[in-house]
């Protein structure tokens, strides 16, 4: 399992080279990938990519629930397909059902994301519901697929880190809020919000 790189560590902010050849060096980096999301732990991981292991690489994976079966991104490209529909459903993008919402969270319209490279942070963000991805697997088969709902936001979030560009960018663009997740007596994570 390798350490996950924290903000504001340079190569989370650089754009993330393409992979010129899926060899042995690549496939163990994915290994490395994998495990590493399966090892995270509160909240659970539902995506990771290579610059937040410290790789400058195009290469990202999502694990959307508990049961998914980790899915390999090489050299994305990410095309939204419903700019103007945005959901104005509350819901948690909380990296897994753990964290609880605070009662001026509940009646956000923006979804709430947090990032393993940025611990305690949280923020709502904007995402198309719908995004077309063309990528490589892991097996260098080149695949164009559909994707939407929360897999979408995972997929936009993780395309993002390969940008350099870390979520908190996209919540000062979209004049939304930043929030800091704290335990309360019970354990339980409830979010303050942070002046931006």
């Amino acid at each position: 399992m390798l350490k996950i790189v924290n903000a504001p560590d340079n190569v989370l902010s650089e754009i993330a080279k393409p992979v010129l050849k899926i060899d042995k060096n690549i496939l163990a980096i994915i290994e490395e990938m994998k495990e590493t999301l399966n090892a995270t732990h509160n909240p659970e991981g539902v995506g990771l990519a290579a610059p937040q292991i410290g790789k400058s690489l195009q290469i990202f994976i999502i694990k959307p629930t508990q049961k998914s079966k980790i899915q390999v991104f090489i050299n994305p490209k990410i095309q939204a397909q419903n700019q103007a529909e945005q959901n104005t459903e509350p819901h948690r993008n909380d990296q897994r059902e753990s964290v609880r919402k605070s009662a001026e969270i509940k009646s956000a319209s923006k979804k709430l994301e947090g990032c393993l490279s940025l611990p305690s942070i949280w923020g709502e963000v904007k995402r198309s519901q719908k995004v077309s991805v063309f990528y490589l697997d892991e097996k260098g088969k080149k695949h164009e697929r559909l994707f939407t709902g929360f897999t979408a936001t995972i997929l936009q979030h993780e395309y993002d880190h390969l940008q350099g560009t870390l979520f908190p960018k996209r919540v000062l663009e979209q004049k939304g809020k930043l929030y800091k997740s704290i335990k309360n007596k019970k354990g339980e994570d409830e979010f303050e919000e942070m002046e931006i």
